[in-house]
């Protein structure tokens, strides 16, 4: 199973953990994170993620190697979702996988903290007011910045 999938189709995240886990007795913590769309004020139709193949799956596997040089992590996964997607819908997973809970826990949000600041993904969210592209919020690059050696 890759480590990096970016797909149109939703997940199922017990079978993902399920096939992380499989045959490994080492594994102490298992970390998930599932991030879906939000209508904060009930006006979102829809979200729709765009991103670059090729380059989006490369930089997220940059990420990971990152992830696992840091934390002794035994299995990591991320899927991340593109396309349009409706308000309730899934749109990433991040399972983080260690022997203890710790590494586990800070790795997964090394993570995210990427995949909200730095992943090469594209934002529009339809309205009942039209359509416009979601800028990167200050406070994602500020989260990623407490991850500088």
């Amino acid at each position: 199973m890759p480590a990096v999938s970016v797909q149109k189709q939703d997940f199922d995240i017990a079978a993902e953990i399920a096939n992380l886990k499989q045959g490994r007795l080492d594994i102490g913590a298992i970390v998930t994170f599932t991030g879906t769309v939000r209508d904060m004020d009930g006006s979102l139709k829809s979200m729709t993620l765009e991103h670059y193949a090729g380059m989006t799956d490369n930089e997220l596997d940059a990420i990971i190697a990152e992830a696992y040089g840091r934390w002794p992590l035994q299995a990591c996964r991320i899927i991340h979702r593109y396309g349009r997607l409706k308000p309730g819908d899934n749109i990433v997973l991040v399972i983080t996988m260690s022997a203890h809970r710790q590494a586990a826990f800070q790795a997964a949000d090394f993570l995210m903290d990427f995949l909200k600041s730095r992943a090469p993904f594209w934002k529009s969210e339809e309205t009942d007011a039209g359509a416009n592209w979601i800028d990167a919020r200050e406070s994602d690059a500020e989260a990623l910045n407490r991850w500088q050696d």
